[in-house]
């Protein structure tokens, strides 16, 4: 029997899609002292998380086709700081919870950058009942114009 990941676990893989999981060795933790919600704890606990990904230097990234490589690294590049995805999260008083927070925000963002881009819309003809129904409006808009010219007092 197969045991099912559980996606707030914070020491395990980071499960990207069916195919894809970056391993836990791979992302890089940093922890600081947050300026969020904390009440007395708040200056001296380090809950505030810091989580980065290099994805160059990735194993699981490797194994990835280079056509999703190759999206991947156009879709984030915005978001590289010095070749590295870094994701922040303070918004909780525990450090687990923002360790979770930015887990499910990393592979949300790369879930999203994965995805494929959406169809082209084709190019369609206004209806002529919408073309009459505009040209309408101008004639009225412009009668409306014409009609304010300069009153006369005579």
């Amino acid at each position: 029997m197969a045991v099912a990941l559980d996606p707030d676990r914070v020491d395990g893989p980071l499960r990207i899609s069916d195919a894809w999981a970056i391993p836990a060795t791979e992302l890089e933790w940093r922890f600081s002292r947050s300026s969020g919600p904390g009440g007395q704890g708040v200056n001296t606990a380090d809950s505030r998380a810091e989580l980065s990904w290099s994805p160059r230097t990735s194993t699981s990234w490797a194994q990835l086709p280079p056509v999703l490589q190759d999206r991947l690294l156009e879709r984030l590049a915005p978001r590289l700081v010095n070749g590295a995805i870094v994701i922040a999260a303070s918004e909780y008083r525990a450090q687990l919870r923002n360790r979770q927070a930015a887990r499910r925000r990393l592979a949300q963002l790369l879930r999203e950058a994965l995805a494929p881009p959406p169809r082209r819309r084709g190019a369609t003809k206004p209806t002529r009942g919408s073309v009459e129904r505009r040209l309408q409006a101008k004639k009225v808009r412009s009668r409306l114009k014409a009609n304010r010219g300069v009153v006369s007092s005579d």
